[in-house]
């Protein structure tokens, strides 16, 4: 079986330990009290990773990290939504429908050769 590493909420790279399901079953509370103080804990059954027990910062950690994700793209999008409302992109915009194939092309190229 594989070591299980993460990134804790404080940034440093650590192994989780594991332990097999039956001990946590009977020895929850020390299971626990391990999980809170280390970040986490990996449950295995017949030596297969089967979960992992978060400590509640480290919870809080992923759940506030993924809220800020999930959030971004619409926040992305409006801020670039609104610098397309511009005059100046308003008129590109206008420019780049009206343009015929021939004048596309050579803007392409222009466009390449400045990439250079």
């Amino acid at each position: 079986m594989s070591k299980l590493k993460f990134r804790n909420s404080r940034g440093s790279l650590i192994n989780i330990p594991s332990v097999a399901a039956t001990k946590v079953k009977n020895e929850f509370g020390a299971i626990l009290d391990r999980a809170a103080h280390g970040g986490a804990v990996a449950i295995t059954r017949h030596d297969t990773l089967k979960a992992v027990l978060l400590s509640y910062d480290e919870f809080k950690s992923l759940v506030q990290l993924r809220s800020n994700t999930l959030d971004d793209p619409g926040t992305e999008f409006d801020a670039l939504l609104t610098r397309m409302q511009t005059p100046k992109a308003r008129k590109g915009m206008r420019t780049a429908f009206n343009a015929s194939s021939t004048q596309l092309g050579r803007a392409a190229v222009k466009a390449a050769r400045k990439a250079r």
